[in-house]
């Protein structure tokens, strides 16, 4: 991808000397004139100048001399060969794609302020979704597409978008992949996702790698590849499917949570503590979530362990990850009063 250096930028600034010097010097050759002819003081002559040049409309200062009018037609013939100039200038610019390498400065500069973000590889059906998700939880995004249609649909939802190949160390780098929460490769094709992902694990071993695969032998190579997860659309939509088919109503359970208020937050203790029960009130230190907050502890993870359907009450430890489902607002009053004791949402 090619990015704007500032050698270019001056050379791209040389092509408006010539419109800038002749503005300047109609200024100064009209000021001159109207002083030498007409007898007005400087700040009359270059009022009368931006008048003319500009075509306001006003009425003349003081009535003009013969030499005056003709030092103002000359004003005004050098006001529409600028204007002419300058019209050039902005379509020479446009044909050298000037005004693309300025945004993409503007969304160098704006990826380099980035951090702790996601990145989206590929812009198709998935990843428009994905986006969206990301989108509606206020995360920040940036999409990696190398079609220029579905660049400007992107940008048309508000997204920042790179205009590049995610299979290149170089355009993951500028998307600042060493920065970033997480890496979803959604590529059409499935050596491509592969390839992302060796190189985005070599940049950046803490970032979590979620690969999209066709099929599941590729879903095995990915994983050795180094993704953390890997999901193949086909797989489960068949699975989505025969779920439905055998067992409806629990599908329709999923999907009435998925489409309500209700969310999924993941909560990391990170401090130091002492073993405490948070869940039973027989310690002068524990919460009782499960009454208090109405929110549902789904599961939880212990060194890289995760169980399910936790008891009611939990001895949690240093690391300990803790998986809720509940309303924004009961997840917020588990965050607040998990950080009481020493624990704060996974970033």
């Amino acid at each position: 991808m090619n990015l704007i250096k500032t050698s270019k930028f001056r050379g791209y600034l040389k092509v408006w000397t010539a419109p800038i010097s002749l503005l300047i010097f109609l200024f100064l050759f009209g000021a001159l004139g109207y002083r030498f002819t007409e007898g007005w003081d400087w700040g009359d002559c270059l009022w009368m100048v931006l008048i003319t040049i500009t075509t306001i409309g006003f009425g003349e200062v003081e009535v003009l001399s013969s030499a005056g009018r003709v030092i103002t037609f000359l004003i005004i013939g050098g006001g529409l060969f600028v204007v002419q100039l300058t019209l050039q200038r902005f379509i020479q610019l446009s044909e050298l794609g000037y005004f693309i390498k300025l945004e993409e400065l503007r969304l160098r500069r704006l990826i380099r302020r980035m951090k702790n973000h996601v990145i989206i590889c590929g812009y198709g059906r998935t990843g428009k979704e994905i986006a969206d998700q990301l989108k509606s939880e206020k995360i920040s995004t940036l999409i990696i597409e190398n079609d220029t249609t579905s660049k400007i649909e992107a940008e048309e939802k508000g997204f920042n978008v790179l205009l590049a190949d995610a299979t290149m160390d170089e355009t993951l780098l500028l998307a600042g992949v060493k920065n970033c929460r997480s890496l979803v490769v959604t590529l059409p094709n499935d050596a491509a996702n592969l390839y992302v992902v060796l190189s985005a694990k070599a940049l950046n071993e803490s970032c979590r790698l979620i690969a999209r695969a066709a099929n599941e032998e590729a879903a095995s190579k990915l994983k050795l590849a180094g993704a953390d997860a890997v999901v193949s659309p086909y797989v489960a939509a068949g699975r989505t499917m025969a779920a439905s088919a055998l067992r409806p109503i629990a599908v329709d359970f999923i999907d009435l949570l998925a489409g309500s208020d209700c969310e999924i937050e993941e909560f990391k203790l990170t401090e130091d503590i002492d073993k405490i029960d948070i869940f039973t009130s027989h310690h002068e230190n524990s919460l009782d979530f499960s009454k208090r907050d109405q929110a549902l502890l789904l599961a939880t993870k212990v060194s890289g362990q995760l169980f399910g359907n936790p008891k009611n009450i939990v001895s949690i430890s240093p690391g300990m990850i803790l998986i809720f489902l509940g309303s924004k607002e009961q997840l917020n009053r588990i965050r607040v009063r998990l950080r009481e004791v020493l624990v704060k949402p996974l970033s």
